[in-house]
């Protein structure tokens, strides 16, 4: 079924990414009008199309140095399961094998249930380290 589907090395588009975020979900999360200026910074993306719609994306984010994250990895539900979400990480992946130095620190953050599809690509939980983060406005409590 990956056939019926074509992969462009872009960012999403404004339009796309609001479309794709809300078909999964994201949009009471999202700040749709600081987005356009996000998606301009990223480092790579990649959006994956089915008649000449979008139904995926994913992109690079960081310093393109030192620092790497995998961001807004996304397929819409209806396309979700068809080897989608694979063509988008082989890609992101073939970038960062390009782009990024040895000893390079590559993240990214999982959504429950998702780290078994993200262990095929080499990532995994470190016991000695803890993920953490804050939603703007920020707070010092």
């Amino acid at each position: 079924m990956a056939d019926e589907y074509h992969l462009y090395d872009r960012v999403a588009t404004p339009a796309e990414y609001r479309a794709i975020c809300d078909a999964v979900g994201w949009a009471a999360v999202m700040n749709f009008d600081a987005a356009p200026a996000a998606l301009r910074r990223s480092l790579f993306g990649v959006v994956a199309t089915r008649a000449g719609a979008a139904v995926g994306m994913g992109r690079v984010v960081g310093d393109g140095a030192i620092f790497f994250y995998l961001q807004d990895i996304a397929v819409v539900p209806g396309h979700q399961h068809r080897g989608v979400g694979r063509m988008i990480m082989a890609r992101l992946i073939d970038y960062l094998a390009l782009a990024a130095p040895d000893r390079a620190f590559v993240g990214l953050f999982a959504a429950e249930g998702s780290g078994s599809f993200y262990e095929r690509y080499g990532f995994r939980a470190y016991p000695a380290l803890t993920g953490m983060f804050q939603v703007a406005p920020l707070t010092d409590d």
